[in-house]
């Protein structure tokens, strides 16, 4: 089981490791012909941003007249020639979110048709960029971002609320550009890497209407004051001219740089779904089932053998522990492999981080529950109460990678031998 759980790790390890925005960022500006006229203004927002403005820094062939990165705590790297790094509050926004983003739209006011954007984007900007649209302001955002985290609204509904309720999402900090023309690069944290969702779309065009936004607010009974809704009921620009957007990395690479390892390793590889975003301890118990299809019928796969999933699941709050959607995860098939041998599920966000904990996600395996189990912990008790990462970090099961430098949703592994 040891090396098991090493093979685990080493697989999700080096998939994220190959999923770094540096040589993404740096495909997408190389042999680009660019029209440098004016002024080349560097924005990176999301998780992602410091890696992704350090590699345009190191490969653009131009000076840098101002560069500005805003990511979230402990996600910064040191210092980048040029560039002012800033750091803010997420899941949820902050004063240094609204404060950073006030410095960006000072960034871009006043350019000319000459000048250039570039805009970094990456998972984690929706809560890291912001400026509340009307007399909103910063604890309205909380207590809709508070409501829409804990209702288990998936990323896209969120978005769209997002969206709607801000004045630089969804196409509005483009808009703040104009007449500068605006090079988008994006590391995708989207399911399907629906364009207008990545950080909810701050350079592109928005497909979602305020019909929409008050379908997922009537779906959720969210509670919104009357500033909210007249907000929500003003569109997002469907349609920006001096935008050009490229998607340099996504789940999907993720998976197949993990399958690629796994093979490696001896274990025969299937992803078979890039796109998984259920709750997450019904992803637990859906992988823990398939390991007990491949241990009675051989199927999918004989083992050894390794089954990938990428997505994002969603967590429903029913109590006040501490924990995260992958922890979840782990924690949920723990519990269904519990007294099997030779199995392990893994589940860890690319981030490095799950939830407002430290950790990455879970690991565990068929000695699980009755490690737990000794030590006086239920697993549907700790899952009832939200509290995974306290029972997985008693049992030595937390994956730790620290912050990552990037951000393309989650992937999920199952190993059999």
């Amino acid at each position: 089981m040891d090396q098991m759980l090493s093979d685990a790790k080493k697989i999700i390890h080096d998939a994220i490791q190959a999923s770094l925005p540096d040589e993404a960022v740096k495909k997408a500006i190389c042999g680009k012909n660019f029209d440098f006229q004016g002024k080349v203004i560097v924005i990176a927002i999301g998780k992602a941003a410091w890696n992704m403005a350090k590699a345009t820094a190191e490969n653009i062939p131009h000076k840098i007249d101002t560069g500005i990165v805003l990511t979230k705590y402990d996600h910064s790297q040191g210092r980048i020639p040029g560039f002012t790094i800033l750091e803010a509050g997420h899941p949820l926004p902050d004063e240094n979110t609204i404060s950073g983003t006030k410095k960006i739209i000072e960034a871009v006011s006043d350019l000319t048709e000459k000048d250039t954007v570039f805009f970094l984007v990456s998972g984690g900007g929706s809560a890291l960029f912001e400026k509340p649209a009307g007399s909103l302001g910063l604890t309205d955002f909380l207590d809709i971002t508070d409501q829409l985290l804990k209702c288990g609204a998936d990323i896209v509904e969120i978005n769209t609320i997002r969206k709607h309720l801000s004045a630089v999402k969804g196409g509005r900090f483009a808009e703040l550009c104009a007449p500068a023309k605006v090079c988008c690069i994006a590391l995708s944290d989207i399911l399907g890497d629906r364009p207008d969702s990545i950080a909810s779309g701050p350079a592109c065009a928005d497909a979602s209407t305020s019909a929409e936004a008050f379908a997922v607010v009537e779906k959720y009974d969210l509670q919104l004051t009357e500033e909210m809704k007249t907000q929500l009921a003003k569109e997002t620009p469907k349609s920006l001219s001096n935008v050009t957007m490229e998607i340099t990395g996504s789940v999907t690479q993720l998976c197949q740089d993990a399958a690629a390892i796994a093979k490696e390793l001896g274990y025969t590889p299937m992803i078979l779904t890039n796109m998984l975003d259920c709750e997450a301890k019904e992803a637990g118990k859906f992988l823990a089932s398939i390991a007990k299809t491949i241990r009675k019928d051989g199927l999918p796969l004989k083992p050894p053998c390794a089954i990938i999933c990428g997505g994002e699941t969603i967590v429903r709050i029913t109590g006040k522990g501490k924990g995260g959607r992958n922890q979840e995860l782990a924690l949920s098939a723990a519990e269904s492999i519990a007294g099997m041998e030779g199995v392990v599920v893994a589940a860890a966000g690319s981030d490095g981080t799950d939830g407002p904990t430290d950790a990455a996600g879970g690991i565990v395996d068929g000695n699980t529950r009755s490690a737990l189990e000794k030590k006086g912990i239920s697993i549907p008790a700790v899952l009832a109460e939200n509290n995974s990462n306290h029972a997985l970090a008693e049992a030595d099961a937390l994956i730790m990678t620290g912050p990552t430098g990037t951000n393309v949703n989650d992937i999920y592994l199952l190993l059999c031998q």
